[in-house]
């Protein structure tokens, strides 16, 4: 504790008992009390109970001088704390809630934004879209490098989106689920494997406008600087300091944007709205950030791309001779070719002969037909939507008269791919895209030109073919090579 100047003290005893006031100590206290300098006795003989003893007696005056000054500093301190904690915000020395244009470091940050998102690879995300009881609520995850948009949709305006949706830049996949929760929570990391669906991405509005104000917040090079933001005030996003801008981004058309955006030029929150009007606000975790894995019809899972070693290359330059070996297979393909498209087939498929016979199915319609394809030609004859889910023996003689075309869809290019590959190997650079699984069995999953995928078994025997279609999905051909059944048709000269 500081000395009061002309004041004794004594020190702090922690194991003597406090003395009783003595008659002296009362009239010296009075003494003080009516402005008399009370006589300082003689310090008693190196008694360490006395500090300050020999320090030179004031006077009254003195004191008060002393004493107004000390209360006049005290005040000036207090009000200079006062009025700077009031002012004071991390990093910055303009006053709270003040409007003014972007300075040339703040215009820099804009510009860099979108790079700093690709830079980081993923977050995760929670969005409302419009507002009370019309709002849509998503919660999941944005990878700016693959691009991929993973979410779980919900909120009172989900509607038939309910569920989960995974996007990429040129498809967008949904798997509707009507009994799940009202409020979304974050997606199962390793998705499901059914039920998934295209979904049209009308452009301005719903998720296709969700995927693409996401995947847009991320991109190659620094965006031009703009001049026409407002830096609007001071804030904080889960106890990171943010400067909170209004300025417009290329990946909108709403000039009015508002960034909560950190001194690393790291976004934290968006507010604005979509093309068709719509309120939307985005919240970004820089923290949560896990490795996606999208869907089969978006490419499986991520792997590491390289070059095939030597044993890999000569399994696939020998995979003609192999499929003409093993004969056939028994196939089921699964091909998403729109919104209300997605067909899957059940049949067989004839290497020997050249030649494949599927039931196609077309979920939503429930529409059947059936297929037989041969390189470069398909018949197809429609059956009754309630018939069987397997191709009929014999071969109906309605099938077999036929017309045939050319192929039409990804369907019919994905059977084509499968039989012409018994003839030529594939030509030019292959790619091992990564390991994986198949009905517990160990596969490389090898890309050839053409967009093409086969998934080989170490002794090379095709399991899965999988194409990339026209929308942007891969439609596949899963294989399980053996002994065709009797009663597939055999190659016509038609």
């Amino acid at each position: 504790m500081p000395r009061e100047p002309g004041r004794r003290h004594r020190r702090a005893r922690t194991s003597s008992p406090a003395r009783p006031a003595t008659v002296a100590g009362r009239r010296r206290r009075a003494e003080a009390g009516l402005g008399r300098s009370p006589a300082l006795p003689a310090r008693p003989g190196g008694d360490p109970e006395l500090d300050g003893a020999d320090d030179p007696p004031d006077g009254p005056g003195h004191r008060r001088i002393m004493l107004a000054a000390l209360a006049g500093a005290a005040v000036i301190s207090a009000t200079a704390l006062v009025a700077a904690l009031l002012a004071w915000v991390p990093g910055r020395s303009e006053p709270a809630g003040t409007a003014r244009p972007l300075t040339p470091a703040e215009v820099d940050r804009v510009a860099a934004l979108r790079v700093t998102n690709l830079r980081d690879v993923r977050a995760g995300v929670r969005i409302t879209v419009g507002a009370g009881g019309a709002r849509t609520e998503l919660v999941g995850w944005i990878d700016w490098a693959r691009p991929l948009v993973y979410l779980d949709v919900g909120g009172p305006g989900a509607g038939a989106d309910r569920g989960l949706a995974q996007a990429t830049t040129s498809a967008l996949l949904v798997r509707p689920d009507p009994a799940a929760l009202p409020t979304p929570a974050r997606p199962p990391l390793v998705p499901p494997t059914d039920r998934w669906r295209m979904r049209d991405p009308a452009g301005g509005h719903g998720l296709g406008a969700v995927r693409d104000l996401l995947i847009g917040l991320g991109a190659t090079r620094v965006d031009p600087p703009g001049t026409d933001g407002r830096w609007l005030r001071h804030d904080s996003v889960d106890g990171v300091p943010v400067d909170v801008l209004q300025a417009p981004l290329p990946v909108s058309g709403d000039p009015r944007l508002t960034l909560w955006l950190d001194a690393d030029a790291r976004l934290h929150r968006l507010a604005g709205r979509l093309a068709d009007g719509t309120p939307v606000t985005v919240e970004l975790s820089r923290a949560d950030r896990p490795t996606l894995h999208p869907v089969d019809a978006l490419g499986g899972r991520p792997g590491q791309p390289r070059d095939l070693t030597d044993d890999e290359a000569e399994r696939l330059a020998a995979l003609p001779a192999r499929l003409r070996a093993v004969g056939g297979a028994a196939v089921t393909a699964t091909a998403p070719l729109g919104p209300s498209a997605t067909l899957r087939g059940t049949g067989t498929l004839s290497w020997t002969t050249s030649s494949a016979y599927l039931v196609v199915i077309e979920d939503d319609s429930g529409r059947r037909t059936l297929r037989w394809a041969r390189p470069g030609r398909v018949a197809e004859v429609h059956r009754s939507p309630d018939g069987p889910a397997t191709p009929p023996t014999p071969v109906p003689a309605a099938l077999l008269s036929a017309p045939a075309r050319p192929p039409g869809d990804d369907l019919d290019r994905l059977l084509d791919a499968a039989l012409r590959a018994a003839v030529h190997a594939p030509q030019g650079a292959a790619v091992r895209v990564r390991e994986d699984r198949l009905a517990d069995r160990a596969v490389d999953v090898v890309e050839v030109p053409g967009g093409r995928r086969w998934w080989l078994d170490r002794g090379g025997l095709p399991h899965r073919l999988e194409l990339r279609a026209g929308s942007g999905v891969w439609v596949r051909l899963d294989l399980a090579p053996g002994r065709v059944p009797a009663g597939s048709p055999a190659p016509t000269s038609r």
